[in-house]
């Protein structure tokens, strides 16, 4: 069956900053697949779940009834493959399906080739006009409202300075400093002042092929209003802009898509997953591979704009790259690798070592959190004989692990929550190790 392009309709607004929902398709014709791909998809529906109601049906498929799921269930019992049991009133929506002998068999033969039951795909030449022409722009933050949402973390006024430009940019940041200092704390703050929101499908619909791509660990679903939603088309998912983090367990082949020989379908990678936000590879230079591969491997995503995926068949689709993508290493960048590769990322930015007065207010706001009481002059104390003294490096996190050290050894020995130079010196001893 030849798919006709479909006209655009005017969407559905939701709120302002948000993106468009598309309306309900309302023929097969406009959902931009066959009618011989969305019949299959209800045979193995049903072979999976048994009867469903007609109204069960459609929530299943994402699909409005009328005009598009009843055309397809009619040419499924012309076909005689699918049959209604029974009904509880005039209309089909309650009516119960199932398989008769020989749409069971096909249900199974379809499974086999593939097992993917759930919402129809969204086509991927759908997908890749949505990101191009109406993903709502990346909105930049203020000074205020980045300091705002960094007021729990001591960070100087130089470092927000430059912290802000890059994450309005949009496009990719490299956070380097001694670990501990809050390069990972500063970028999920980052996710609190993301505005917005990204249009997620359930799946795609690649010549047949199916990616799933809506994963709830990551897409955060954000509420719209019932009668919005049911004018819609419930194959896309409205969600806040996603933020993904991952470290040194990440390998390359979490970049491409990924096929299950098992179900015979495709996972979407993390920066697919991704798109419309922010995507953070942390501990950058900890993976398997080396750095300079994992690099290359965002050169043109980040010079063109277009991410390119390779299926099973050897074909090879396009799809646009809006992602702001933050690496996060403690390794000193000119060990990872040359500074040719290092231009290629719009910012370069150091969380350095917090200096003694930023020490001494992180300690002080950790202390009253955790219900310490705060004498400046047991602090001295700890920065002169444990600090000053052995030469060691202040460092953002030291506070809240000692201070937590601390706590543990006041519960243990039934001690009030009162620093003294005797716990001050245990925390010491059995947190820091002479390497």
């Amino acid at each position: 069956m030849q798919v006709k392009e479909a006209q655009p309709k005017e969407g559905i607004h939701v709120d302002s900053g948000l993106p468009t929902l598309p309306p309900a398709p309302e023929s097969v014709e406009e959902t931009g697949l066959t009618l011989d791909f969305l019949a299959d998809l209800i045979l193995k529906t049903l072979y999976v779940r048994g009867t469903l109601l007609g109204s069960e049906l459609t929530e299943q498929i994402k699909l409005p009834h009328y005009n598009v799921l009843e055309n397809i269930l009619k040419f499924l019992r012309d076909e005689e493959l699918v049959e209604v049991r029974r009904g509880y009133g005039q209309f089909a929506t309650q009516w119960i399906y199932g398989l008769t002998t020989k749409g069971f068999n096909r249900g199974k033969e379809l499974m086999e080739q593939c097992s993917y039951v759930g919402p129809a795909p969204v086509p991927i030449s759908v997908y890749t006009d949505y990101i191009e022409r109406y993903q709502v722009p990346w909105e930049g933050l203020t000074e205020q409202v980045l300091r705002d949402v960094l007021s729990d973390l001591v960070v100087s006024d130089r470092l927000i300075r430059k912290l802000g430009p890059a994450f309005n940019s949009g496009r990719s940041m490299f956070l380097y400093g001694n670990a501990g200092n809050g390069k990972t704390s500063i970028a999920e703050r980052f996710a609190r002042a993301l505005k917005g929101g990204v249009l997620v499908p359930h799946s795609l619909e690649v010549n047949g092929q199916i990616i799933r791509f809506f994963d709830p660990a990551y897409h955060e679903l954000i509420s719209v209003p019932q009668d919005k939603l049911h004018a819609s088309d419930r194959r896309w998912v409205l969600c806040k802009r996603p933020f993904i983090v991952v470290g040194g367990e990440l390998r390359m082949e979490h970049l491409e898509l990924s096929y299950d020989p098992i179900v015979k379908f495709y996972n979407a990678p993390f920066q697919l997953k991704a798109n419309g936000g922010v995507f953070m590879i942390d501990d950058f230079g900890r993976q398997r591979m080396h750095p300079r591969d994992l690099l290359n491997r965002w050169i043109v995503p980040l010079e063109k704009g277009i991410d390119f995926y390779a299926l099973q068949t050897g074909e090879q689709i396009a799809v646009p790259f809006k992602v702001l993508i933050i690496f996060s290493t403690n390794l000193a960048p000119k060990e990872l690798v040359e500074e040719a590769f290092l231009r290629r990322i719009r910012y370069k930015i150091e969380v350095g070592d917090p200096s003694e007065e930023e020490f001494r207010e992180i300690f002080r706001r950790v202390a009253k959190a955790m219900g310490f009481e705060y004498e400046p002059e047991l602090l001295d104390y700890l920065i002169e004989r444990h600090y000053k003294r052995v030469g060691r490096g202040f460092r953002a996190v030291h506070p809240r692990d000692l201070l937590m050290q601390a706590r543990d050894y006041c519960n243990y020995m039934g001690w009030q929550y009162k620093l003294t130079r005797e716990l001050i010196d245990l925390a010491v001893e059995t947190y820091f190790v002479e390497l």
